[in-house]
This record gives C-alpha cells, sequence and structure tokens, in this order.
C-alpha cells in the first residue's frame, strides 16, 4: 500500500498552513485524492517528493524512497568516485570527512548503509564503527569497510561489527554488489 499524507502534515514539512496546501491540490499543483465522504485530501509520499523537487525544496530525510548511504572518507576524490558510484542505484548520498562529522550525520541522516575508511586522522573508522555498533537504534545500519589498510585490520573491522569490505583501490561493480547484497537490493545498476 501507498504511503499517504495529509494536508497538515505537508504543511507541517514546508512551513505553511495546511489550507495553502488544500489550494495546492485544488490547483493542481500538488497531486492529490479527495476521500469519499467527507472530501479531505491525501497525497501519496511520492507525489509530495515530486512537487518538492519540482519546487526546489528540500527532502525531508524521513520522506525518502530511495536508501541513504553516508560516505566516510577524509580523501574528497574517494568520496566523490564512492558517491558517483553509488548514485547509479539512485541513492541518496551523504558525505563525511571524518569520524566526528560521521557521528553527528549519522544522527541527523539515519542513513541505511554507512561506508568506512579506517585510516582517518583523529577518530578513526574503527571509533566510528565501535561508537555506531554500542548504539541499539542503529543495529540494522549497514556497515561496510572500504579501506587500503591490510587484512588483518579488515578483519578486525569485522570483528568490531562491520558488515563487509572492500579493499581499496576498488571496483565500482564490486562496490555495487556488496551495497546491493548488504541492503538486500534486487535492482541492478544501469
Amino acid at each position: 500500500m501507498l504511503r499517504t499524507l495529509k494536508p497538515s502534515e505537508i504543511a507541517s514539512y514546508c512551513d505553511v498552513h495546511h489550507r495553502t496546501v488544500s489550494r495546492w491540490i485544488a490547483s493542481g499543483e500538488l497531486k492529490g485524492h479527495k476521500l469519499p465522504g467527507r472530501g479531505n485530501y491525501r497525497v501519496q509520499v511520492v507525489d509530495f517528493i515530486a512537487f518538492l523537487e519540482k519546487q526546489g525544496m528540500p527532502i525531508p530525510p524521513s520522506l525518502s524512497v530511495h536508501p541513504r548511504v553516508l560516505v566516510v572518507d577524509d580523501e574528497v576524490g574517494i568520496r566523490s568516485i564512492i558517491r558517483r558510484t553509488l548514485q547509479r542505484l539512485e541513492m541518496d548520498v551523504v558525505e563525511a570527512a571524518g569520524g566526528f562529522e560521521a557521528g553527528m550525520l549519522v544522527l541527523q541522516q539515519a542513513p541505511d548503509l554507512i561506508t568506512i575508511d579506517l585510516a582517518m586522522p583523529g577518530f578513526d573508522g574503527f571509533d566510528v564503527i565501535r561508537v555506531i555498533r554500542k548504539q541499539p537504534e542503529f543495529n540494522d545500519v549497514r556497515l561496510l569497510v572500504i579501506s587500503g589498510l591490510p587484512e588483518p585490520e579488515l578483519e578486525k573491522a569485522v570483528a568490531l561489527g562491520a558488515n563487509d569490505y572492500l579493499t581499496k583501490p576498488f571496483d565500482a561493480d564490486m562496490l555495487l554488489a556488496k551495497v546491493q547484497k548488504l541492503l538486500n537490493l534486487r535492482t541492478l545498476a544501469r
């Protein structure tokens, strides 16, 4: 069943009055439908997201229909490669340049998967794994280590709670395959 939103919920997201949302629906700017009986409006989440995209407004993380991935690596080039690769799977990708920033973004973004470099200055990838695995609310978050460290270090990361690892330099198709497996995705990247 497709999830729907009430005008009052949409109004809260957009910081407008619920009557404004009802006018958007009535004028056709926002695709919605009237319920039988009292005539209250409902909008499918996918239609609300399309409206937000058309208006250039941010999509609240709680409404995203795509898996959300947090990419944690201190090298901007590696983050960029991972982001572009994962966007082939239509994923929402957020980036962090280090462990401390990653900690803040995990709370704000609620990612489905985190890719983690182990060798970062300060709060490294091992620290990130430890902190995430100590928090019960993140039990379902999948952790994929992407690192150039030797095999014993990668296995240590798995022992700490990472779900899998990939060695640098990595193959884009191997990254996609591991992410699809970790998130149980059925569709392949185009």
